[in-house]
């Protein structure tokens, strides 16, 4: 499989199958994503990868508490503005529209958010944190670092899914990971096999045209 290949297989998978990847392939994916860009070659990323009774204790927390803690960052501006609220607003009527469930039916569509704090079934979640007194050129440096691994999971026939939900519970994944105070974090991430029977992941997020997001100057035909 080429980058290209990896790219155009990429997508956030929302249900996965049971079966654990095995330690030494999420290791050398973790390892080998060191190689992802950071600015002075700070490596900010800290990373923990939790599974079998480790992962349980900690969703098992998360379900104890479905309202959540004080996030420690906003993941979306308050007054979100278009083009980026049209754009968030129809990603999640596409999503839901594969279960299907309903805008009025409030209560499915909650069951289904918490479905984030499960990993949405997957067996291995990973955790990326930062020292607190960074900024965010080196947020963005975490940014690669997770695209890189989520391009070597492909690589190896593994799938993923992001999730800044996990900023909705940071003392409890800091107690679980015994984070250190001076570091945080900054994401979450869903690691395993995608169940190929599920409808939730025939979802393709849409991709506006080249034309609204870019412009190409001084080249020639």
């Amino acid at each position: 499989m080429n980058v290209s290949e990896a790219v155009e297989r990429r997508v956030s998978i929302r249900a996965f199958k049971p079966d654990t990847p095995p330690a030494a392939v999420v290791r050398e994916i973790l390892e080998r994503a060191d190689r992802a860009p950071s600015g002075g070659n700070l490596q900010p990323w800290r990373v923990y990868a939790l599974a079998g009774a480790a992962l349980a204790e900690l969703k098992a927390r998360v379900a104890a508490n479905p309202f959540g803690e004080e996030p420690e960052y906003n993941v979306y501006p308050p007054e979100l503005w278009d083009p980026f609220r049209t754009r968030r607003f129809q990603n999640g009527e596409d999503l839901y529209a594969t279960i299907p469930i309903p805008r009025e039916d409030k209560p499915a569509r909650l069951r289904q958010l918490a479905r984030n704090g499960e990993l949405f079934g997957a067996p291995v979640g990973l955790f990326f944190c930062l020292d607190r007194k960074l900024g965010p050129p080196q947020w963005s440096d975490v940014g690669m670092y997770m695209q890189t691994v989520m391009l070597l999971a492909t690589e190896r026939g593994l799938d993923t899914c992001a999730q800044e939900y996990w900023a909705r519970y940071p003392k409890t994944v800091a107690e679980t990971l015994n984070l250190p105070d001076d570091h945080m974090l900054f994401s979450g991430m869903a690691l395993g096999w995608r169940d190929e029977t599920a409808p939730i992941n025939t979802l393709r997020s849409a991709r506006d045209p080249f034309e609204v997001w870019a412009e190409m100057k001084g080249f020639e035909a």
